[in-house]
């Protein structure tokens, strides 16, 4: 049946208030993150929409859109391809974040106890790695709905640019090193060492590149069809395509020379041993001698890497794979190398999960039925997935670690399959009170993660002890012995 289009309307809503609701959430004036942005919309100049965890406030849709407890008259007793969508935000954008972030507590909690749900040692995927391109998607997601009227673009680059600063160093303080985990009273940073990527320095980077990229890169044309989309977004595609091609060409171009490094000799208070890798290669995306860590080696300092990769968990580093262990005898010299999980050049294809996200969100704001919407989401994710599939079984492996273009495509796919099946239980059938949780979650992502996944609560909790600091309530309940 041929689909109907028709032009896009501005509702009632948008002529009388382009401010989505606000929500008190948590902030330290992290606009990408706590509270939201302000940007002025081009007929009302007033604000457009917060930026949460997942890069705008939860209130991110079209504010034609239906509340989610009160449907539309007689709107569910129309064919789906005739259906309009609800006239309010979508939940579902919510829901899907709280998802995502259950998912983090889940495999970082549990992941130690089960290894399968872990991040892959190596080659492969796991539950554990869908959860940062789930975050990046939804992040491009949100972005095409923020950024859907900018009245000044200067402005709007200064902004965007202030809130990846914000979020960059947020990241640094988290994850750098400054608290020194479980069992450990102490803290501080010591600059020379500290580490300098991370998860949310990896989505302040995506963010900037798609903000950008949504506030320059797109025509002018009135969309009414699938492929005046395409023409509209033409030079977003292409910077997607060449972020894609820059990637693969150096992950597979560069030549990789051998390389040492030291660790501290845990036995003695003599000098650091040193190793050799030994690699002279080109295209290897094996743990020791790949573009992606050297690039990390030469630009940020090997002292300021990750010093738990993921490949200590493989059969050549770990008695005890796919879970960490002692090392075998016969073990390489790279099993003991820092390694920075969310390094540069592979924060490049995470960008370019962040614009196939944006794309989705063009979906949701020049289509309006509920069939346009699902049909355009699963059509490019099924594209991905048999593409991302395909590129695995010939030979460009499912990687995480490296996030290879194959990674990216599986799990790209994979979130719009999620969004679209999320979607329509959510917003078109109704379903909400049993996903009132994740959509709380949702939009608290940022607090949910520094508090739980950052350990940011255990560590004020064990501050709090008996006598001597072992004998604190972590340790009564049987956390962090």
């Amino acid at each position: 049946m041929a689909m109907e289009y028709e032009p896009i309307k501005p509702y009632a809503d948008d002529l009388e208030d382009s401010v989505y609701t606000q929500e008190k959430h948590f902030s330290i004036d992290i606009d990408i993150i706590g509270n939201a942005e302000k940007i002025q919309d081009d007929d009302e100049s007033k604000n457009l929409n917060q930026l949460a965890f997942r890069i705008s406030d939860p209130n991110i849709a079209n504010k034609g859109e239906e509340s989610p407890f009160i449907p539309a008259s007689n709107s569910t007793n129309l064919p789906l391809h005739r259906q309009q969508p609800p006239q309010h935000r979508l939940i579902s954008l919510d829901v899907f974040r709280g998802l995502t972030v259950v998912l983090m507590i889940l495999v970082d909690d549990v992941g130690g106890i089960l290894p399968a749900i872990n991040h892959s040692p190596w080659n492969g995927l796991t539950l554990a790695d869908y959860v940062m391109p789930f975050f990046l998607f939804i992040v491009g997601v949100s972005l095409g709905l923020t950024y859907k009227r900018v009245s000044c673009r200067v402005t709007a680059t200064r902004k965007a640019i202030l809130r990846a600063l914000k979020l960059l160093i947020l990241g640094i303080f988290l994850q750098g090193g400054f608290f020194h985990g479980l069992n450990n009273l102490t803290y501080g940073m010591d600059i020379q060492q500290m580490r300098l990527m991370g998860i949310l320095q990896r989505i302040a980077i995506a963010y900037l590149v798609a903000a950008l990229c949504e506030i320059w890169l797109k025509g002018d044309d009135h969309v009414t069809s699938q492929l005046a989309l395409l023409r509209k977004y033409q030079f977003q595609l292409l910077a997607a395509s060449v972020l894609t091609v820059i990637y693969i060409f150096l992950l597979y171009g560069l030549y990789v020379p051998t390389w040492q490094y030291q660790i501290p000799d845990a036995t003695s208070s003599s000098a650091p041993k040193t190793f050799s890798v030994k690699c002279g290669v080109r295209g290897d995306t094996g743990p020791a001698c790949n573009v992606v860590g050297m690039i990390d080696r030469k630009i940020l300092g090997i002292q300021h890497l990750y010093r738990k990769p993921v490949f200590e968990r493989t059969k050549q580093c770990s008695i005890n794979s796919p879970d960490y262990g002692p090392l075998p005898s016969d073990a390489p010299a790279w099993c003991q190398a820092p390694f920075e999980p969310e390094g540069l050049l592979s924060s490049v294809m995470a960008m370019v999960t962040c614009l196939v996200g944006l794309h989705y969100g063009h979906i949701i704001v020049h289509f309006k039925d509920h069939a346009d919407r699902i049909r355009l989401w699963l059509i490019p994710s099924s594209a991905f997935l048999v593409l991302g599939l395909a590129l695995d079984i010939f030979g460009m492996h499912i990687n995480k670690a490296l996030y290879t273009f194959s990674y990216m495509c599986v799990t790209a796919g994979a979130a719009g399959f999620l969004l679209a099946g999320i979607y329509l239980l959510v917003d078109i059938y109704g379903y909400q009170r049993m996903t009132l949780v994740l959509e709380w979650m949702g939009k608290h992502a940022l607090v949910i993660y520094i508090l739980a996944a950052c350990n940011l609560i255990p560590i004020v909790i064990q501050g709090f002890y008996w006598k001597q600091p072992p004998n604190n309530i972590l340790s009564l309940i049987g956390i962090g012995r």
